[in-house]
């Protein structure tokens, strides 16, 4: 009967057995932009997760804070014109 000469060490005993569990992934596609993307995750390039935004991007970002910049100048402006219109002080001569 065969026996053998050294022991197998873990090591090399559990590399036989280390790529058993990997299995292909599913890929399925966004349903705003037809995109690749994985089941249950959200969509890299849109942000969209089961229809709905999740994700805002720089872009929209910079657009909202132009937008209440912009909001907020002409609420300012609104302002002074209900306050009147104001006098300056005269300059010593």
């Amino acid at each position: 009967m065969a026996v053998p000469k050294r022991k197998r060490s873990r090591a090399r005993r559990d590399k036989r057995f280390a790529n058993k569990g990997l299995k292909p992934q599913a890929i399925t596609n966004c349903k705003n932009c037809q995109e690749p993307t994985l089941p249950h995750a959200m969509c890299e390039k849109c942000g969209f997760y089961k229809g709905i935004k999740v994700k805002v991007s720089k872009m929209e970002r910079a657009m909202s804070r132009v937008e209440t910049k912009t909001a907020r100048a002409k609420s300012a402006q609104a302002r002074q014109q209900a306050a009147g219109p104001q006098q300056e002080p005269e300059q010593a001569k």
